[in-house]
């Protein structure tokens, strides 16, 4: 096993060119797709990191076909399914590794009518709740039960039925799991309140071109004419937004001069605002985002004088993944900011560390933190800490990075969970990283 423990060296100034890994929350639910068909799918810019792995290995233990064409790139052929081995310890054990198995329930459901899935787990940010996954899969027709002594989750059903679904949160996962259901139900479904994230667009355009008749696609409101089979295709992952807006951060943060490559800027929504909000001067160069080194970026207050807030929402709002980059960001900036994490009441408690390395914070209840930035006028010092998740591992990355000294980072596997090599790429840049 690799090492668990970052120990990094701050206070460089870096300078290169980083290119974003395949999208993460994308690849989840496109690799869960691939078993709506008997046909082979092929998948490119797949992140070479640990939640895939362990979702890859769950799918090939499924039963299906896998080929790896290179690190970032294999096929899947679904032609046989062992439902048995849901029922195995490997398949409970692996499966509860990682929340994106949820998604395995409804390509399963659609072809073989039953399923079966442990509670998944995940990252430690406060209450995921499940219900709009099911609620959405019984309104077409299946039976859902859970077994609270083994925390087993089972769903089956005889025949799908297209139905009106008005979705009761607007949950990623959740609108995915019911349109891989929906597309292979009989009649139409009217799906309202879905997300409508980049990654949910391009699940629905790989459908498609599988033979799917999905339209509203960009919209909350899809329209799903369910079909009886669904072909092969090829399919290539978006650049992983929320790398990109974590290396923007980055830049901030180290005052370093860094090129993002090929970042499919048409996909990338509200974030280049909310970082302009921030303070960080950047320019898109073709499809690359060029950041200057800058001794001082400031935050912008509303038009009415009063102190910046950044807050996230459902697409097309400022994605949650990003909040604990930007809160550190806030760190070295001129001027103050609230920062309004909504949706996840744990995913702020890691300040507590940031607090213990020099910066100016409040932690006003779970889902608040107010940021005085010091300008660059103290440094933050390097300190020993433990990542919780994923995205506050990588904001505690950026923050030693930025800081005086030396830093230790426990529980990196969090991290890997969710970027590809980042000590080696960052490395490529001139940062000092070890993996101990």
């Amino acid at each position: 096993m690799q090492g668990d423990t970052f120990i990094v060296e701050g206070g460089r100034r870096l300078k290169g060119t980083l290119q974003p890994q395949g999208a993460k929350n994308e690849a989840l639910q496109i690799l869960c797709a691939t078993l709506l068909t008997k046909e082979e799918v092929r998948i490119n810019n797949v992140p070479d990191i640990l939640d895939i792995r362990h979702l890859i290995e769950l799918i090939n233990g499924l039963g299906v076909s896998v080929t790896r064409h290179s690190a970032n790139s294999y096929s899947f052929r679904a032609e046989h399914v062992d439902l048995d081995y849901f029922g195995t310890n490997e398949f409970q054990s692996n499966a509860r590794k990682i929340r994106g198995s949820v998604m395995l329930l409804s390509p399963i459901l659609a072809r073989y009518k039953r399923a079966l899935l442990p509670k998944p787990g995940g990252d430690k940010i406060g209450r995921r709740r499940l219900d709009t996954h099911f609620l959405g899969l019984q309104k077409l027709g299946a039976i859902f039960d859970f077994d609270d002594q083994n925390n087993i989750y089972s769903i089956s059903a005889d025949k799908l039925t297209g139905t009106y679904i008005l979705m009761d949160e607007i949950s990623v996962t959740g609108t995915a799991n019911v349109i891989m259901a929906a597309v292979m139900a009989n009649g139409t479904t009217t799906l309202y309140n879905a997300a409508c994230e980049p990654y949910l667009q391009q699940l629905c355009a790989m459908l498609n071109r599988m033979g799917a008749k999905i339209s509203g696609i960009g919209s909350n409101l899809l329209t799903i004419e369910g079909v009886n089979t669904l072909r092969g295709t090829e399919h290539t992952l978006l650049p992983d937004m929320i790398e990109i807006g974590s290396f923007m951060s980055l830049a901030a943060m180290t005052q370093s001069e860094i090129r993002i490559k090929d970042v499919r800027a048409d996909q990338l929504g509200i974030i280049p605002f909310v970082y302009e909000r921030m303070g960080l001067k950047f320019e898109f160069q073709g499809d690359d985002i060029f950041i200057p080194e800058q001794d001082e970026y400031e935050i912008q207050s509303f038009m009415d004088g009063s102190i910046m807030t950044i807050y996230d929402s459902p697409w097309p709002g400022f994605t949650p993944d990003l909040m604990s980059v930007i809160l550190v960001m806030a760190i070295q900036a001129k001027g103050n900011v609230l920062i309004h994490q909504k949706m996840f009441e744990s995913r702020l408690f890691f300040v507590d560390k940031l607090i213990d390395m020099g910066a100016q914070i409040i932690l006003c209840d779970p889902h608040r933190a107010a940021v005085n930035g010091l300008n660059r006028k103290y440094k933050l010092r390097g300190i020993e800490m433990t990542s919780p998740d994923i995205r506050a591992g990588v904001a505690l990355l950026i923050a030693a990075l930025s800081a005086s000294g030396k830093s230790k980072i426990h529980s990196i596997h969090q991290i890997d969970r969710g970027y590809e090599r980042i000590d080696d790429r960052l490395r490529s840049i001139g940062a000092m990283i070890e993996r101990v």
